[in-house]
């Protein structure tokens, strides 16, 4: 049954990736075929000419990594703080988190959108940044996390003089490794494959991303013009740099995964 879920569920993007190198021939055959029976590139020369492919990719690179360095460190300083610290008003702000992550996302285009006109934001990197800088899910996840570090260790620390940054960058940091990861991954690739938001907050052709600017691509008949090998090309574009993110982190992901749980 799992070999038969891994082949539902890789079969897709096989077929893409390999459609992304086949001849037009290959891709109009009559019948299904797989393997390349010639190997090219000239899809994504193609694409390299048709779209500003360099300026959108590294739209999507920037927001995306941007989004998901001020993630690790905002909600891992606030699920230390919601799981270690005591202060006033802990309770309200922790409920206040879990009822951020019962609203829909797309409730909250509008707001956002608002907000960020009124903040003269709109058809920049700012408007495709900020609103996802920190995240419930992430403050949630990164709490549970902490939980899970003895209280006498942190004490230990304070007795020893450390102040609370110090405890923080140097102890809890270090002991959920796994979870960093594992938040790391799941932001950046909803960051990175992020459509609805993007095509909301900009305009500017130079600030679209990387899934925007396919979907126009892909829409424009003077372009893309129903060619499935340069749509497939971009669609293996767009997937591969997630691909790569989690093959680097995968370690830490599934070691957070075998340890949830565990005290």
């Amino acid at each position: 049954m799992l070999w038969l879920g891994l082949v539902m569920t890789a079969a897709p993007f096989v077929w893409m990736g390999l459609s992304a190198f086949k001849t037009d021939q290959d891709l109009s055959a009559g019948s299904m075929v797989w393997i390349p029976t010639e190997w090219t590139l000239q899809h994504f020369r193609d694409l390299l000419r048709l779209l500003d492919l360099p300026q959108h990719f590294l739209n999507s690179l920037l927001v995306a990594t941007v989004v998901t360095v001020c993630n690790l460190a905002f909600c891992s300083m606030a699920g230390y703080a919601l799981a270690k610290l005591k202060f006033g008003g802990r309770r309200p702000v922790l409920a206040i988190v879990l009822g951020a992550l019962m609203v829909p996302h797309n409730l909250l285009l509008m707001p956002m959108f608002v907000m960020i006109s009124g903040l003269r934001l709109a058809d920049s990197y700012a408007a495709l940044i900020l609103p996802f800088a920190a995240g419930a899910f992430g403050v949630f996840l990164m709490r549970q996390f902490m939980r899970a570090i003895p209280d006498e260790t942190l004490e230990a620390a304070r007795i020893d003089g450390a102040g609370e940054w110090y405890v923080f960058r140097r102890i809890a940091l270090p002991m959920v490794r796994p979870a960093l990861a594992t938040l790391a991954i799941f932001t950046f690739l909803a960051s990175w494959n992020n459509f609805l938001w993007p095509l909301v907050a900009t305009s500017d052709p130079d600030k679209c991303t990387l899934p925007v600017a396919l979907a126009t691509f892909a829409t424009d008949p003077t372009k893309a013009a129903g060619s499935n090998g340069v749509l497939m090309a971009g669609a293996f574009l767009v997937v591969l740099p997630v691909l790569v993110v989690f093959a680097v982190l995968q370690r830490h992901f599934t070691q957070s995964i075998a340890t949830t749980g565990l005290k």
